[in-house]
């Protein structure tokens, strides 16, 4: 009688283990079966992402051995230069099994990339919360609610720096729920220009680029591409921009001597560093407008201010810098300057 039931315990324990180890491969199929859908809405996605055209700079040029072109970054995905860092970082976290249509990411923004994030994790399924300065235009506020992601507001005071201890806080808090996809530090930040934005400048100039001049932010546009052109050609001179004042209209830009900096940053790229003045940026988005045909953001107008300046102190040269974003993403700073 022992003998038996020792046999039956056996059995059943056999059997229990069984129908675990069937769980576990049902389980196991699904998730294939979903991360395979996931990565075919990534590859459909993917073609909306970079590729923008190179557009050159005619009458507000007065150098005529000098040319400047910029990259048109609003002609893509969500309409900003941000589609290619959300787009790339949000990749590898699904590749790297950190994201899915359960758990979500969490990160801070002031604006364009969390407008880039709402638009990818809508298309993906993917749940997006953002860390947002309550200051943010209220055009970008409208997008990411019609996006349909969760938004919480942090003070107006503490900039992106607060937003982006508040998203780790909650990270921290909520391991399950989010992934902290931390835009300032995320290698595939600028690894999405370094494979991208560089490349399609190098074979959109011919290999004629001679300068690349842009604005720091999160920093990875300038640090990717500059980093990848130094390699097609040494030569090529790099200049980075920022504020010349903490206190500054540039949304997306970074004074850096009092701001958190990147962790992506690397500050032995730039050939050279150079400050533009915010309001000397807004009145040439009037030039802009009414010389080249351009509605150009305050920080777009920033990075042609810089390279116009450039271009006054080089006998010749290729300039290429990038427009970040379109003027109709700030239709309350357009009423108060044009």
């Amino acid at each position: 009688m022992r003998l038996f039931y020792v046999r039956h315990c056996e059995f059943k324990r056999h059997c229990e283990q069984s129908e675990a180890i069937s769980l576990t491969k049902i389980e196991k199929m699904q998730t294939a079966i979903i991360n395979n859908q996931l990565l075919d809405k990534l590859r459909q996605l993917e073609k909306f992402v970079g590729n923008t055209p190179l557009y050159p700079i005619t009458r507000l040029n007065t150098k005529s051995h000098v040319k400047i072109y910029a990259k048109l970054e609003w002609q893509q995905l969500s309409n900003s230069v941000k589609a290619r860092a959300a787009f790339n970082i949000i990749k590898q976290a699904v590749l790297n099994g950190d994201i899915n249509e359960q758990k979500g990411l969490i990160d801070a923004s002031s604006g364009n990339t969390a407008v880039a994030y709402a638009t990818i994790g809508a298309k993906l399924g993917i749940p997006v919360t953002l860390c947002v300065p309550e200051n943010t235009s209220a055009t970008k506020k409208n997008a990411l609610q019609a996006l349909g992601a969760n938004i919480i507001y942090t003070s107006r005071f503490g900039g992106t720096d607060e937003a982006q201890q508040k998203a780790q806080e909650l990270s921290l808090e909520n391991p399950l729920q989010y992934f902290y996809t931390n835009q300032y530090a995320n290698e595939n930040n600028w690894k999405a220009h370094y494979n991208g934005t560089a490349q399609e400048i190098w074979n959109q100039t011919k290999e004629k680029v001679t300068h690349f001049i842009a604005g720091l932010g999160t920093t990875g546009t300038f640090v990717g591409t500059s980093r990848k052109l130094k390699e097609l050609n040494n030569e090529i001179q790099t200049i980075s921009l920022q504020p010349n004042a903490a206190m500054h209209g540039l949304e997306g830009w970074k004074h850096l001597e009092s701001a958190i900096v990147p962790k992506i940053y690397d500050d032995t790229i730039a050939d050279e560093n150079r400050f533009v003045d915010t309001y000397e940026a807004f009145d040439l988005i009037k030039d802009a407008a009414k010389f080249e045909g351009l509605l150009l953001s305050p920080s777009a107008a920033a990075n042609l201010l810089g390279a116009l300046q450039l271009a006054e102190e080089i006998e010749e040269g290729v300039i290429v810098t990038t427009f970040a974003d379109h003027a109709s993403n700030y239709p309350e700073i357009l009423e108060t300057i044009l």
